[in-house]
């Protein structure tokens, strides 16, 4: 039986949806229809954290349960209207010199990349052409250490980089973990970020040793919260705010206020699931976008 499929226009752009009913979360029987409509409806806080950074994709074409492939060049049937940049691609497991990526500036690209089943949105840290403007430290719990642990752990980080006159903002992974997200000056390079992320990780390894480590091995984990310094790597990218996650329920990326942290920290807000697309909908309804000081730039880092 053929796709169903269904034009639309969005901001004057003509798009064809296919398979709306397509069930991609089985556990929540959240469709690639919904999949869509919540991309479409979060797109206003979305895509500014979007804008001008290489974009790479996770799709998962038939559903959270049934594979998935990271998609970085632009497929063949990318509509001339995406805009793509042509970059290097420094150690492409393809061999590939460079790389088309697309950008995700606008509404009609988003839903189109719904559409494709692109469920996780990932980002560097840099916009094109320029160096890092977010500093990210990624928070990975080694169990029996769970959320609260990541929560005390983010608070301490918190307050070490505020000693730097460096502001942080936190956000769920959307997964197990969390991340601070750090807006800086962007005037210096993916090494620099790096080392400093790096030296605040084992600043507070050494002050913290029950709790915290920094090394990445995973031997070193269970029961201690990794702080994962090398996110700010030029090669790697981050999940990125509002992003879906292909986990058993429709769960996002979501940012958080320093209250919940605390909270958490404290054990009187037990995160025993991520939120949602539906709760985090809500949530910016209500408190809006939680993250927008990231766009306003920062702080250089401190010298070495």
């Amino acid at each position: 039986m053929p796709a169903e499929r269904f034009r639309v226009d969005v901001e004057g752009r003509a798009l064809e949806l296919s398979n709306l009913d397509k069930v991609l979360y089985p556990d929540a029987g959240f469709t690639k229809g919904e999949v869509i409509d919540y991309y479409t409806r979060i797109a206003p806080v979305l895509l500014p954290h979007l804008a001008d950074r290489a974009l790479t994709r996770i799709r998962f074409p038939n559903g959270v349960t049934g594979g998935s492939f990271f998609e970085k060049n632009a497929p063949a049937a990318t509509p001339g209207w995406v805009r793509t940049e042509t970059l290097p691609a420094p150690g492409s497991s393809k061999g590939r010199e460079t790389i088309d990526y697309v950008v995700a500036d606008d509404l009609p690209t988003l839903v189109w990349l719904a559409n494709l089943a692109a469920l996780e949105l990932h980002t560097p840290q840099w916009k094109i052409g320029e160096q890092p403007d977010t500093m990210v430290v990624d928070l990975d719990p080694g169990p029996p250490a769970a959320l609260r642990q990541c929560s005390q752990v983010a608070l301490l980080m918190r307050d070490r980089l505020a000693d730097d006159g460096i502001s942080s903002f936190p956000k769920t992974s959307g997964k197990k973990g969390m991340q601070l997200c750090c807006p800086i000056a962007g005037t210096q390079d993916a090494e620099d970020v790096s080392a400093y992320a790096k030296r605040i990780a084992q600043e507070l390894e050494r002050a913290h040793p029950k709790l915290v480590v920094s090394k990445m091995a995973k031997n070193l984990r269970p029961g201690k919260v990794f702080i994962d310094w090398s996110q700010n790597n030029a090669a790697k990218t981050t999940v990125s705010p509002y992003s879906l996650r292909a986990q058993s329920v429709p769960s996002v990326s979501t940012p958080l206020t320093w209250d919940e942290v605390e909270a958490g920290a404290a054990g009187k807000r037990p995160a025993t699931r991520p939120y949602t697309a539906g709760e985090v909908l809500r949530r910016v309804a209500e408190q809006g976008d939680l993250l927008a000081p990231l766009l306003d730039g920062g702080p250089e880092l401190p010298a070495q």
